[in-house]
């Protein structure tokens, strides 16, 4: 339930057609890629799209003229869920009027679905798991000799740390690395560790080498992904963690070391990453992220749920009490650092006292942001198997409600505090609602907008706050 799951709906941008040596165009095959879900689903398909470029595919933005169309799932909920299904019976359409095309699941969804889609509801005619993405030319060759294509084997070494993604629908400013695939917590709520597999972390060296090539393309922000970030650990020579001395780990390259390295790249590369576990963020990190004027003072700490007893059953592996220590420790270490995190109302056999608890964590932390989900029971989950899903619909409702209304006091109380301030601000592009105004965010990940003037995309700007909104701070560009 990690990295932060807003559901993000993109499709890629799109590229000029391949040339010869002769600098003749050569006609390809277009392809149309769409992702749903977390930042990790967005990155995987620019891996998605480095694959099938390197195979003679050119991107479009129209689906109807799409020689193969890719969707990229998400697993996490069932309103996700059926946003793909609706979505599919579109491309369904395409089909109609064009039978050579094909569709394609990739992802999460692919992963716990399996041959359903195709044998079942016959939606598609490529099934891919987040770690076969290399098969997929093979199985495009497949599905276009009229076989059904699948492939959803998962990987305990893939991390497709040699592959250069393409940037898609990209502001030319921002950028996402993937450190980690994979996930050991098993959260008792959560899918993740059987769509993606078991936690696996991607050698420095390459991380590094993505982030300086980042920079030398005119790159000034990454952010680095992982389902658990902090549990990164990388050893090399092939051993895996697990079987890892407390010798050897102590040799490997941990989180804070990686974040070190990364930073030091370029003093103007911002750093972000996503997302943190409560119980294995140590004070290392923060006290790397205080050390760096380029790593952002922001993280994001999903804490699920205010009760210790809700936290054991949904076998997060800390308590209320260990979570605000280490609240505790990003405030001492890091002043002013923004804190955001997930929450789930209603989880199985949650009583109102214990809901009680979550909105007095929320009052006690005063979070600059929060991602609140009511509970949703998924298939083979821990949770499924072992709990009754018990909370009815409407209590679930109303407590989310309550949750809501005190993270928006917390929210304005944040923004507002900004008002009067001078803030560094990364400019990203236009503001939504007027080209005559440019939008970035402060070092805490709040939006600013602002006058544009004389500067552009890329520029880093010091913007004096003068007033603001619930969530978003409005100012203008100062010279110091």
């Amino acid at each position: 339930m990690n990295l932060e799951e807003k559901i993000i709906d993109e499709s890629i941008q799109g590229k000029p057609l391949m040339v010869d040596s002769k600098n003749t165009a050569i006609k390809t095959k277009k392809m149309f890629l769409e992702s749903y879900g977390c930042a990790m689903n967005f990155s995987d398909s620019e891996i998605v799209a480095s694959i099938l470029m390197d195979n003679g595919y050119s991107t479009t933005l129209n689906y109807e003229e799409a020689d193969i169309i890719f969707v990229n799932t998400c697993a996490i909920r069932d309103n996700a869920e059926q946003k793909v299904r609706n979505r599919l019976n579109d491309f369904k359409r395409v089909k109609q009027k064009n039978p050579k095309a094909l569709v394609g699941v990739l992802g999460c969804m692919a992963e716990r679905l399996k041959s359903q889609f195709l044998e079942q509801e016959k939606l598609v005619d490529i099934v891919v798991g987040p770690d076969s993405y290399r098969d997929l030319p093979n199985l495009i060759e497949e599905a276009e000799d009229g076989h059904k294509a699948i492939n959803v084997i998962l990987s305990k070494e893939e991390t497709y740390a040699d592959l250069t993604p393409v940037r898609l629908g990209t502001n030319g400013v921002t950028a996402y690395i993937s450190i980690m695939r994979g996930c050991d917590n098993m959260c008792s709520f959560c899918v993740v560790p059987f769509t993606r597999g078991r936690e696996r972390s991607r050698d420095p060296e390459s991380i590094v080498a993505e982030a300086k090539d980042l920079v030398e393309k005119g790159y000034k922000e990454v952010t680095l992904l992982g389902q658990n970030v902090d549990s990164y650990l990388y050893s090399g020579g092939g051993l895996k963690k697990e079987t890892l001395t407390e010798e050897q780990k102590k040799l490997a390259t941990n989180f804070a070391q990686l974040l070190e390295r990364v930073a030091l790249v370029s003093p103007d590369l911002r750093i972000r990453f996503s997302t943190s576990h409560p119980k294995d963020m140590g004070d290392d990190v923060l006290e790397v992220i205080a050390k760096h004027e380029n790593i952002c003072k922001y993280i994001h700490l999903p804490v699920q749920s205010g009760n210790s007893r809700i936290l054991e059953a949904m076998n997060r592996g800390y308590t209320r009490e260990w979570y605000l220590n280490r609240i505790a420790a990003i405030n001492k270490i890091i002043p002013e650092c923004g804190i955001s995190t997930d929450i789930i109302t209603g989880f199985c056999t949650e009583t109102e006292e214990e809901h009680q608890d979550t909105l007095s964590l929320l009052r006690e932390v005063k979070y600059d942001y929060a991602f609140l989900f009511m509970y949703n029971e998924r298939p083979k989950t821990l949770a499924e198997r072992k709990f009754k899903d018990d909370v009815p619909d409407a209590i679930k409702s109303r407590r989310q409600s309550e949750i809501v209304a005190i993270q928006r006091e917390n929210s304005a109380i944040k923004t507002k505090a900004g008002v009067g301030k001078v803030h560094k601000v990364l400019i990203e592009g236009f503001s939504k609602k007027s080209d005559d105004m440019f939008m970035g965010r402060n070092t805490q990940n709040t939006v600013i907008v602002f006058p544009k003037l004389n500067y552009k995309k890329g520029d880093y700007v010091n913007v004096l706050v003068t007033s603001c909104t619930s969530s978003t701070m409005i100012g203008e560009i100062v010279s110091h």
